[in-house]
């Protein structure tokens, strides 16, 4: 069962990011800004199969999150979500470190979408 790390600062997206994602049966840890995401990828040893987050978070952004992700543990998927169209703007620079950008909104098949094209791109 693929382990997934969502970081949100938003609690309602986050929960509904989740659950979704919980549907098909997915580990799920959630972190609720950048900081406590690389915390939690750090103490687990980066032990996940996909990091999911938003750009745009207080303390560490996702953006900062995706270049130390990346950096520490090179085998992890990294998925971004934004709702700002200058956000994935600076996420587009990121291409060789990241499978995709996700644009809020999105809908709960939308999300499942994205992340078994993710997880599916890391078995290939």
């Amino acid at each position: 069962m693929p382990k997934i790390l969502i970081a949100d600062d938003e609690d309602s997206m986050r929960q509904l990011v989740a659950r979704a994602i919980a549907m098909d049966g997915h580990e799920i840890v959630t972190a609720q800004d950048g900081a406590e995401a690389l915390e939690i990828l750090t103490r687990e040893d980066g032990a996940f199969d996909l990091l999911l987050t938003d750009i745009q978070m207080p303390v560490m952004d996702g953006i900062a999150l995706a270049l130390s992700a990346a950096r520490d543990f090179p085998g992890l998927t990294i998925l971004l979500m934004t709702g700002f169209a200058d956000q994935r703007e600076r996420a587009s620079n990121l291409n060789a470190l990241v499978h995709d950008v996700v644009t809020k909104p999105f809908s709960v098949a939308d999300i499942r979408t994205a992340v078994a094209d993710a997880l599916a791109a890391k078995k290939g």
